[in-house]
């Protein structure tokens, strides 16, 4: 059973910096895409960046090129998203998200697996 366990979250001033962290089990991993989605109060849930956990080939929202970085660290077996510049849209919760896939989607039904979720607020 894969489980996904994000940590990371918290209060941060519009400008600053924070990392997400998603610590994956119950699966070797190299045949998956993992990704960041977020969602916001009154929203639909977004797609923030998504990575293939071999060869590392990534893939962005538009709203969040040039200012998230997602990564992984295979010994780990856990993902990062690096968020530098963060403006008070960033606010939202955070969620990690797992397929068993080669194929980085930005469609919330392209994957089965999900995290709890991690709070993320962002001060003006």
């Amino acid at each position: 059973q894969v489980q996904l366990v994000e940590s990371g979250g918290g209060l941060v001033q519009a400008g600053g910096s924070l990392k997400l962290s998603c610590a994956a089990s119950g699966a070797t991993f190299n045949r998956y895409v993992m990704a960041w989605f977020r969602q916001a109060p009154g929203k639909e849930r977004e797609f923030v960046a998504g990575i293939r956990w071999s060869g590392g080939s990534t893939y962005y929202g538009d709203s969040v090129k040039g200012r998230f970085t997602i990564s992984r660290d295979n010994a780990k077996n856990t993902v990062y998203l690096q968020m530098n510049s963060l403006i008070p849209e960033d606010a939202a919760v955070y969620y990690c998200a797992a397929e068993r896939s080669l194929i980085i989607t930005a469609q919330v039904r392209g994957y089965d697996y999900w995290g709890q979720g991690t709070q993320v607020t962002v001060s003006s």
